[in-house]
């Protein structure tokens, strides 16, 4: 944080009795948000910092988490706000991130269907007044990184995603183009904490949910079983998917949901090394990767397998994404 960001935050911490904090800097994401956990006479709270004119508005944050605070669902606690410079004072959820939680032994099935429940319960309730609420043809149009960046950055040029765009427009109309609810977009295992402590879906604990908008209810899902960051055991994944929707119709709807989520971040990953001066991205590209593949294998998604034509992520094709400059 440079000195006149952190002269602004001291502001709004002695504003709120926080002054005399000690400050340490927490794991950020792939935003231009940072964390700061602050420590004070035995208690903590968390700092966010999310510029100005970055893409992400703190007020976004507030509402979405008032909003899931209200539906009994653990948000944290806006303790004080200055939305002008980008500046959020959150309640302190603690450090049992469910990638953490599951890396040290915890029992896989009960923690995942804990956070299906949560989405249960999330999709039951009104969503907010609004939420953007796309187009199928927009989902589709959403996957251009794969090709823009991706692609381009592999092969050095982007090709033609019109077609596929197309093809995966009407798979989407036909398998997941139903009534909306409210989604999270990122719900997977480092932005989910285990609050054992709390009671019923108040024990998952909420991160990361500022760009929430109405979507198919399968869409977090996919984001929590077919994660990029972490191997979700076949096992774990076929009782989850029976628990959340054991029909074959739901099968469709999260392929196609899959296919069109993994795609997306296969380009955004890409823009992320070479743009945003991150390579750390690159190596989760091949489990991306494999999620494409396995999507691509439903029968809902044979004409857009059919067009499909893009570059298996080898370590010579990551190599030149390497190499590449923005």
């Amino acid at each position: 944080m440079d000195r006149l960001r952190h002269q602004q935050s001291l502001a709004l911490l002695k504003a709120a009795g926080w002054g005399d904090a000690a400050r340490a800097p927490l794991a950020g994401d792939a935003s231009a948000r940072r964390y700061e956990r602050l420590t004070q006479d035995g208690a903590t709270a968390v700092l966010m910092d999310a510029p100005p004119r970055t893409g992400d508005d703190p007020a976004e944050f507030v509402a979405v988490a008032r909003h899931l605070r209200g539906l009994g669902l653990s948000a944290p606690d806006i303790l004080a706000e200055d939305l002008a410079r980008g500046f959020l004072l959150l309640e302190d959820l603690g450090d049992a991130l469910y990638a953490r939680e599951l890396d040290q032994g915890a029992d896989e099935i009960a923690l995942y269907t804990a956070a299906v429940d949560v989405l249960a319960h999330l999709h039951r309730a009104p969503a907010p007044h609004g939420l953007p609420d796309l187009r199928a043809a927009d989902w589709a149009m959403a996957i251009a990184p794969a090709f823009d960046s991706y692609r381009r950055h592999a092969l050095g040029e982007a090709g033609d995603a019109d077609a596929v765009c197309a093809a995966l427009t009407r798979a989407l109309t036909a398998h997941a183009d139903g009534p909306r609810v409210m989604i999270l977009r990122d719900y997977h295992a480092e932005n989910l904490l285990w609050l054992p402590d709390r009671a019923g879906v108040a024990q998952v604990g909420l991160l990361d949910f500022q760009l929430a908008q109405m979507g198919q209810r399968g869409y977090d899902l996919v984001s929590l079983l077919q994660d990029a960051r972490r191997d979700v055991p076949p096992a774990t994944e076929e009782a989850v998917l029976r628990h959340f929707d054991p029909t074959l119709a739901f099968r469709a709807e999260y392929a196609v949901l899959g296919l069109q989520r993994n795609l997306r971040i296969l380009g955004i990953f890409a823009r992320l090394a070479v743009e945003g001066g991150k390579p750390r991205y690159l190596a989760l590209i091949p489990r991306v990767w494999g999620h494409v593949q396995r999507n691509l294998t439903h029968p809902a998604l044979a004409e857009v397998a059919a067009l499909l034509d893009l570059p298996a992520p080898t370590p010579d094709i990551l190599d030149r994404i390497a190499r590449c400059r923005p």
